[in-house]
């Protein structure tokens, strides 16, 4: 029996989040090298993760006030 991972703590994969944000993978390397990126997880064997509640903070924060 497996359990569901609280969404909270759920991490996602790079693939998940580029499919996520329609962003290329070339992109989200360049903006994660300028430090514009949301929070990774850089796993032992070299994989990106992404925490959703990282990922959902960090969009919040792209939000442009209205003009």
């Amino acid at each position: 029996m497996t359990t569901a991972t609280p969404v909270r703590n759920q991490t996602l994969t790079l693939a998940e989040v580029l499919d996520e944000l329609r962003m290329s993978r070339a992109a989200f390397y360049r903006m994660r090298a300028r430090g514009q990126g949301p929070k990774c997880l850089k796993l032992p064997n070299g994989q990106i993760r992404v925490r959703r509640s990282d990922l959902d903070v960090w969009f919040d924060a792209c939000e442009e006030a209205a003009c």
